[in-house]
């Protein structure tokens, strides 16, 4: 009987150490704002997050400063090759238990949603008519790849999202029941002299979506970067459209995360707590993923329940899906 107690013992400390073991499942999360693209040789270089602490004017008559920033003690490192980009994604998503919105590149979009069909939700943009037809628009809709009309981005094409040479796209979008993400607000420092001619701040500003959602009542829409800076502006609009939401990308790992922290605390302060999306503005740094959750997760002022709003049932209410279908603990 001794010895059969004693089997029973270390059976039951072995199970023990092995439950231990292995690796607990995090609690799922959406990430609404990933980019499908190329690694690009000249733009894939480290980057320290959070890097505008220190925005410095430049000098018209010298080269404009890139608004990257490479002095930190870890700045985060750039995939090397598509490859590598796809490798880090895949694994990144697994590992962390989260489901992307993504746009971009046709190609590894494909690629992503094959190798993760459970985890990529596509998104299809357009952010002037010279990008695509209506017609073509609409047939890449219907073919049922395409579940999300994003990134919509007229602010870098120097249009209003409320511009009516967008307007035909919008109404395909309400017809069809397709979530709209449409670029407001801060576009990096200088944008407007380095690579953006066409780029107005003033063309960010969130009132300017009114006349757009008075002619498209049904449609739903969730602002990206969260309108910032123009804080004022996304409350109030968001008080008068009850389909709006919004994304934290971009400025949450851009900015110094004292301005991170006060705009997101206005916006729940505000009683938008339930229409706030986790985003990134995923691009080529594939450690930027733990960057920008680590903002939300060190949010003092958060509650848990917030953040698990923030950064999965939000967007489970937002894209209509069945919360039955992710993977939990």
């Amino acid at each position: 009987m001794k010895t059969f107690a004693l089997l029973v013992s270390c059976l039951a400390v072995s199970g023990t150490l092995m439950a231990q073991a292995v690796p607990r499942r995090p609690l799922p999360i959406i990430d609404v704002h990933v980019h499908a693209m190329k690694v690009s040789p000249g733009f894939a270089v480290e980057m320290c997050p959070w890097f505008l602490r220190d925005m410095p004017g430049g000098d018209p008559n010298q080269q404009m400063r890139a608004f990257l920033n490479t002095e930190c003690v870890d700045p985060l490192q750039p995939a090397k090759s598509d490859k590598e980009m796809t490798a880090a994604v895949l694994e990144t998503m697994e590992r962390l238990n989260m489901t992307i919105v993504a746009y971009g590149d046709a190609q590894i979009l494909h690629e992503w949603k094959k190798a993760a069909p459970d985890r990529v939700i596509p998104g299809i943009g357009v952010s002037s008519p010279k990008d695509m037809t209506v017609k073509a628009f609409t047939d890449s809709l219907s073919t049922g790849f395409y579940k999300v009309m994003g990134e919509v981005a007229p602010q870098y094409q120097g249009l209003s999202p409320s511009d009516m040479s967008l307007d035909e796209y919008f109404a395909v979008a309400e017809k069809m029941n397709i979530p709209v993400g449409i670029h407001m607000g801060t576009g990096g420092n200088g944008m407007a002299n380095i690579s953006g001619g066409k780029y107005r701040a003033s063309l960010g500003r969130p009132f300017l979506l009114e006349d757009m959602l008075a002619r498209h009542p049904k449609i739903k829409i969730w602002v990206m970067h969260a309108g910032y800076p123009m804080i004022d502006e996304m409350i109030g609009l968001m008080g008068a459209n009850a389909y709006v939401y919004v994304d934290l990308a971009g400025f949450i790992w851009s900015y110094p995360q004292a301005e991170i922290h006060a705009y997101l605390k206005r916006l729940v302060q505000a009683g938008f707590g339930k229409r706030i999306l986790y985003g990134t503005d995923f691009m080529v740094w594939p450690k930027l993923f733990e960057t920008s959750i680590s903002v939300i997760e060190n949010a003092e002022y958060l509650s848990f329940d917030q953040k698990r709003d923030i950064m999965f049932n939000n967007a489970v209410r937002f894209f209509r899906l069945d919360a039955s279908k992710f993977k939990y603990p």
